[in-house]
């Protein structure tokens, strides 16, 4: 029933999803509407600690559920063993829609993934990188790798430092084999993540309380301005 609901949900509209990654940020989701977000992000790994508060709050939140604990190397909030993510994954699976896990640790989370599609929840395998965009080959390598290796959305979200450099992703999001969550950071983020939606991105990431990184958008007011350019 959650799969048939989400595919649905992702059909039909460029999700926007508010990321909930502190206190601030989980305390303004209990407040919005149902029709304000598609989605809202929770950061696991950012309530080490405070997890059981968490798990308290989320029946109160209106929206499906992406459950993340990020691998430290790609922007976690602190880091934890595969066994610690394992645990966190396990604990948080009952109330998520999707699951987002790092490409890089699709192997080692490999019956996280498995669990997770035992329960029709959908699978986003991710990429992170802080530092550039990597050439349109090794991009379309990487989504080769996502699909193979079980990804319902492959999200990609480098750092756009030039106009090449933006060119690449529209490339790589055009010739895409599978849906694509796709986002630039840097001086570039929030042009391209408007772009970037406008272009078929099929989950696209704001926040709720304060920026995580360079280039984001209130995710609010990305989905009005989604909505806008949907609308023209």
């Amino acid at each position: 029933m959650v799969d048939k609901k989400i595919a649905h949900r992702l059909s039909n509209r460029r999700c926007v999803v508010g990321t909930i990654h502190s206190a601030a940020c989980l305390k303004a989701a209990l407040f919005i509407r149902p029709q304000a977000l598609d989605f809202f992000e929770i950061r696991i790994d950012s309530f080490i600690g405070r997890e059981e508060h968490l798990l308290r709050q989320l029946p109160k939140l209106k929206l499906p559920l992406i459950v993340t604990v990020r691998d430290h190397a790609e922007g976690g909030a602190c880091p934890l063993t595969n066994a610690k993510r394992r645990e966190y994954y396990g604990r948080f699976l009952p109330y998520a829609a999707m699951v987002d896990v790092e490409l890089r640790s699709a192997s080692s989370l490999g019956d996280v993934i498995s669990n997770a599609q035992k329960r029709g929840i959908k699978i986003i395998l991710s990429y992170h990188n802080f530092q550039k965009t990597p050439k349109l080959q090794a991009l379309s390598q990487l989504a080769d790798k996502a699909r193979r290796a079980g990804a319902d959305i492959f999200k990609v979200a480098v750092t756009i430092s030039s106009p090449a450099d933006f060119a690449t992703l529209l490339l790589f999001q055009a010739k895409a084999k599978m849906p694509l969550s796709v986002m630039g950071m840097g001086s570039y983020g929030k042009i391209s993540r408007l772009v970037f939606a406008q272009s078929g991105s099929a989950l696209n990431y704001g926040y709720l309380g304060s920026a995580q990184v360079p280039g984001q958008w209130p995710a609010l007011l990305l989905k009005q301005r989604v909505e806008e350019l949907m609308a023209a």
